[in-house]
């Protein structure tokens, strides 16, 4: 016989596990995160960077090339030793580097702090183990929980790290972060539940069968390099933006006041991101929006090059840049779901978050070669990251609409060939089931589906009865 299938709503311990996961992996990002609008004055006055103004970006981006080479071997050594011990390991290295960087008066002791807090890369092991503590009709939920609170962490840091820079400086944040590491810590054992099964899951870990299909496949690359241009460019900006605006020469804003700055132009940027994400999804408008978003980048960067002196211009500019950043950052995770196949997604996410930080690393080190402050040459580094993003406007332009499908997962108990043959007929007959894909190693079908035509009883009925 098939499978069996629980249509419970959401449990308390499934909840549990998602909320605490998710504070776990937004403590983790709001460590990284707080240190970006206000790591560059500090970084220019630290021994060294004065003769070496490029090791500044080196150092704000140092992190991303860690996390790039570790975070799929992280989560790889998860399935060998456990989530729990990789993710205190991962983080234990986040608050050593921590310290270091804190302790540190010259560029090149905050740069091997850097280095060490990426890598503590955890973030494949964190979603490795809410993937063990959720069952699959529910882990959908469980990832947008983390997917939010990452998204939030960003737009907090942005107004915080000026705050936190005036009262306790960016020492202090070092210091604060590491402690807050080491907290989570205690939190992953003391808080968050143990699964009672540990497995691998397709849907959410690199599966290592799975790279060859997802390195060929040409729309993942598309999105591959948009995040890898995406996140550099946001790194080069922020190696820039806050030292034009404290420039002794014409000060705008000192860098503990640049929150008054970010809190407008992020809270009003996330407002009008909501209409755009949601055009996307329902009037079924995706590429538009992608295209438009990334247009968005180029113009903010292209106007915030025009006017450097100007607070005005620079917050429009930055307004501009910040509704467009944040529409990819919600509709990109969006569009590797729905072109990935169901069973490699993990791996999709995988190689996509590989080039996100490795992105952040290029974009720290474009930042540091591009601007030289006793030069002023903001204005034309700018210019250089607009062209870089108009180089990714290009290839998005010829990207084909991607279908509007998403990926229902069920539990099932597959006892042989006949029964899986069986199942699949079943659930592709159902009105708006487009791919069936069954793995009886995870006892778990994959369904892509079109939600608007979808037959959501009948895909239930026939996951109980085929």
């Amino acid at each position: 016989m098939a499978r069996k299938h629980d249509d419970t709503s959401i449990t308390v311990e499934e909840r549990k596990a998602a909320i605490s996961l998710a504070a776990i992996f937004g403590l983790r990002m709001l460590g990284l995160f707080l240190i970006l609008p206000v790591f560059s004055p500090y970084a220019h006055g630290l021994k060294g960077a004065a003769e070496h103004p490029m090791m500044v970006g080196l150092a704000l981006g140092a992190y991303g090339l860690t996390q790039a080479v570790l975070q799929i071997p992280f989560g790889m050594l998860s399935d060998k030793i456990g989530r729990k011990p990789v993710i205190a390991a991962g983080m234990l290295l986040f608050a050593i580097g921590s310290a270091v960087a804190a302790m540190s008066d010259s560029i090149t002791g905050v740069l091997i702090g850097r280095i060490i807090q990426g890598s503590g890369a955890v973030a494949a092991a964190i979603i490795a183990l809410t993937a063990d503590l959720t069952r699959e009709e529910h882990r959908t939920k469980a990832m947008a929980m983390i997917g939010m609170t990452i998204g939030v962490s960003f737009m907090v840091s942005m107004v915080l790290g000026p705050v936190l820079g005036g009262a306790i400086g960016v020492d202090g944040i070092f210091w604060l972060t590491g402690v807050l590491a080491l907290g989570s810590i205690l939190f992953l054992y003391l808080v968050v539940p143990d699964a009672k099964k540990q497995m691998h899951h397709r849907d959410a870990e690199v599966t290592a069968g799975m790279f060859t299909s997802v390195i060929r496949n040409r729309e993942l690359l598309r999105l591959d390099f948009g995040v890898f241009v995406l996140h550099a460019s946001l790194t080069a900006m922020f190696v820039i933006l806050p030292m034009v605006l404290m420039d002794p020469t014409s000060p705008i804003l000192e860098s503990t006041q640049q929150w008054k700055l970010y809190l407008p132009v992020m809270g009003g940027a996330f407002l009008l991101m909501i209409p755009m994400v949601v055009i996307a999804e329902s009037k079924r408008k995706m590429k538009q929006v992608f295209v438009s978003a990334i247009l968005m980048l180029v113009l903010g960067l292209g106007l915030m090059s025009l006017d450097t002196q100007s607070l005005a211009v620079i917050a429009a500019a930055l307004f501009i840049f910040f509704v467009g950043f944040n529409s990819l950052e919600a509709t990109l995770p969006s569009l590797i779901s729905k072109i990935a196949p169901a069973s490699a997604k993990g791996t999709a996410v995988g190689v996509f978050n590989t080039c996100q930080f490795f992105g952040a690393f290029v974009g720290g080190l474009l930042g540091g070669l591009l601007y030289v402050p006793a030069q002023h040459n903001e204005s034309d580094a700018f210019l250089v990251i607009a062209a870089l993003l108009a180089v990714w406007l290009l290839i998005a332009l010829f990207m084909p609409q991607p279908r509007h499908v998403a990926t229902r997962m069920f539990h099932v108990d597959v006892d042989g060939a006949d029964t899986e043959t069986r199942l699949r007929k079943h659930l592709l007959a159902v009105q708006g089931v487009m791919e069936v894909e069954i793995y009886a190693d995870e006892q778990t079908v994959y369904c892509k589906v079109d939600n608007k035509s979808l037959d959501d009883a009948g895909l239930i009925s026939a996951v109980k009865t085929a």
